[in-house]
C-alpha cells in the first residue's frame, strides 16, 4: 500500500477516531479534501449538500457535492467552524496503529489519495477528478489514471463508430 488506504485499512482507522476527527476523516474520504482544507470549513460553506472549499492550496475555491448522510454528520453546528476539536496527530497515530509500515509523510494525504484512487477504480472521469481535487495541472491528476479499470476501453464506446463497422457497409 502506498499512500492510499485500502478497504481493509479504512474501517479500523475510522473506528479509532472520534468526534470531529472522525467527521474530518469522513469528509476527506468523501470529497478528496486535504485535512487542512476541511479544518477551515465553516457552516456557511455547506449548502444543499455541496461543500465550498475556499481556503485551498491553490487559492482557488472549489465546490464538491456530498451525500445527505455526510452533510448531516458534519453540519452539527449552526454557525462558525464545523470542526473545533481535531487533532491531526491523533489521526496519524490511528493510521500508524493500523498500518505501521506507512511512512509518516504519507499519512498527510492518505485520505485524499484513497478518495482519488477509489474514484478512478469506480469509473470516475479523470477530468472530473481534476476538478474535485483542485489540481491546476492535469498531469498531477493523471497519477490516478492507471487505477481506472479498462479506461482505454472508452476508445471503443466513444468513437464515432462505437466499435461497430456497420457504417462501412
Amino acid at each position: 500500500m502506498n499512500s492510499n488506504a485500502n478497504n481493509d485499512t479504512l474501517p479500523p482507522v475510522l473506528a479509532l477516531l472520534e468526534s470531529d476527527n472522525l467527521k474530518v476523516a469522513v469528509l476527506c474520504l468523501s470529497t478528496g479534501a486535504r485535512w487542512g482544507e476541511a479544518l477551515k470549513l465553516k457552516r456557511e460553506h455547506v449548502i444543499q449538500n455541496k461543500v465550498r472549499f475556499t481556503y485551498t492550496k491553490t487559492n482557488k475555491p472549489r465546490i464538491v457535492p456530498i451525500s445527505q448522510a455526510v452533510a448531516d454528520m458534519i453540519c452539527t453546528k449552526k454557525s462558525g467552524l464545523l470542526f473545533t476539536e481535531t487533532s491531526y496527530h491523533m489521526f496519524r497515530r490511528a493510521i500508524k496503529k493500523v498500518k505501521p509500515s506507512m511512512a509518516l509523510g504519507q499519512a498527510t494525504h492518505a485520505l485524499r489519495h484513497t478518495f482519488a484512487t477509489h474514484f478512478m477504480m469506480n469509473g470516475g472521469s479523470i477530468i472530473t477528478l481534476q476538478r474535485i481535487l483542485g489540481h491546476t495541472n492535469l498531469q498531477q491528476t493523471l497519477t490516478y489514471a492507471h487505477f481506472a479499470p479498462d479506461f482505454l476501453q472508452d476508445a471503443i464506446q466513444y468513437n464515432p463508430l462505437k466499435g461497430s463497422t456497420e457504417l462501412l457497409v
